[in-house]
């Protein structure tokens, strides 16, 4: 197999499964990768990550370069040596973590000020490559540049070609050959701008696309329209990842329009304020009524968590700010979005995706995304 070979396997409707082969391993899509920012998914080990059926994870740039820098993590072996985790790993540029920090951006890149002690940091879209060369994660993200929704057209427009100009530089300054380049889509919930955004950054041809700006706050009909837009315009056979997407409503709401990759940090950051994910509705285990509660979280999960402790013994750890609750609810909390993007691609494979999503819904409390009862109807 080639690197950064992305098989279709199997479709239904836009929804598609496929293959990505990596450096270190093939990535089965539709998948969920578990955000370990500073390379370690919160609360949780390598070994508690793949018992929850991850097989990729995401780390972030932005802070990795900051501490312990990258040179550290270099001299470690890179990412896959430093954190002991041996499967596929995707960095992003930090992009999104910058624009939080309201940095001063120009045409030669941004300039902001660390969280950790203050200094002013500048980050270009060559820098960028750079630093994710040296941390060696088998995908890199460009550089891109990121606006807040709702903006005036014109500075949408003014980011997304500023995008476009940066992917130009990463491409031409990525010299990694066992690391697969991801370029970035724009144009806010413009359409016209989005779908402008993704044919030009094909034409860049790389191996597989992020489409960024999303999931920022915008209504769910107005994210599905943009990504129909930017799907429409993208090469069939390579990987699209929508960034940090991380509600089993909205992944599969994703995945039915040809979306292939999420991360978000959702999951386990729910579970670090007690919310319990479950496909019968969510509840927060902090509630008087599962002090004496002797069932598991939900009976029909696998995990280490629901095979081992009861509702009554995680409320008493919540409770007491015992860390182990940590722990314990990002496990279940994780396996059970990866288990709703596993049973994606069964029913891809057999035919039924669009039965599973909406049963799924259903189960879950909700009429539909914005209450209606077919794609059609959100496009």
């Amino acid at each position: 197999m080639t690197l950064g070979q992305f098989t279709v396997l199997a479709t239904d409707g836009l929804a598609r499964t496929g293959e990505l082969v990596t450096a270190h391993g093939v990535v089965e899509t539709p998948t969920f990768m578990p955000v370990g920012t500073r390379a370690v998914v919160r609360a949780l080990d390598v070994r508690d990550l793949r018992e929850t059926g991850a097989r990729i994870v995401l780390s972030n740039t932005y802070h990795l370069m900051l501490r312990p820098g990258a040179d550290i993590v270099e001299a470690a072996g890179g990412l896959h040596g430093f954190m002991s985790w041996d499967g596929p790993i995707l960095t992003d540029s930090g992009g999104y973590q910058v624009f939080s920090l309201e940095p001063k951006v120009t045409e030669q890149g941004v300039r902001f000020q660390s969280t950790y002690d203050g200094s002013y940091v500048d980050l270009t879209p060559e820098g960028a490559v750079r630093v994710q060369e040296q941390l060696g994660p088998d995908i890199a993200m460009i550089l891109d540049v990121l606006v807040g929704l709702p903006s005036p057209r014109t500075v949408v427009r003014e980011a997304m070609e500023r995008t476009l100009r940066w992917a130009e530089r990463a491409r031409e300054a990525h010299v990694r050959k066992d690391q697969l380049l991801f370029g970035i889509v724009q144009g806010g919930t413009d359409l016209e701008l989005r779908a402008e955004s993704a044919r030009r950054t094909a034409e860049l041809g790389f191996p597989g696309f992020g489409i960024g700006g999303l999931s920022v706050g915008e209504p769910p009909k107005e994210r599905n329209q943009a990504l129909a837009a930017a799907v429409a315009e993208l090469p069939e056979y390579k990987p699209r990842y929508v960034m940090g997407l991380g509600d089993t409503e909205g992944i599969l709401e994703s995945i039915a329009r040809g979306a292939d990759m999420f991360d978000c940090v959702l999951p386990t950051r729910l579970a670090r304020h007690g919310k319990a994910l479950t496909r019968d509705g969510d509840f927060n285990i902090k509630r008087a009524e599962f002090a004496r509660a002797s069932e598991p979280i939900d009976t029909d999960c696998g995990c280490f968590t629901c095979q081992t402790y009861s509702r009554a013994y995680l409320r008493h750890l919540v409770m007491t700010g015992e860390l182990t609750a940590h722990r314990l609810l990002s496990i279940h909390n994780l396996t059970f979005t990866l288990d709703v993007v596993a049973g994606a691609r069964a029913s891809i494979a057999a035919g039924t995706f669009e039965k599973f999503r909406l049963d799924h819904l259903t189960r879950r409390g909700f009429d539909d995304v914005n209450g209606t009862a077919t794609i059609a109807n959100r496009l």
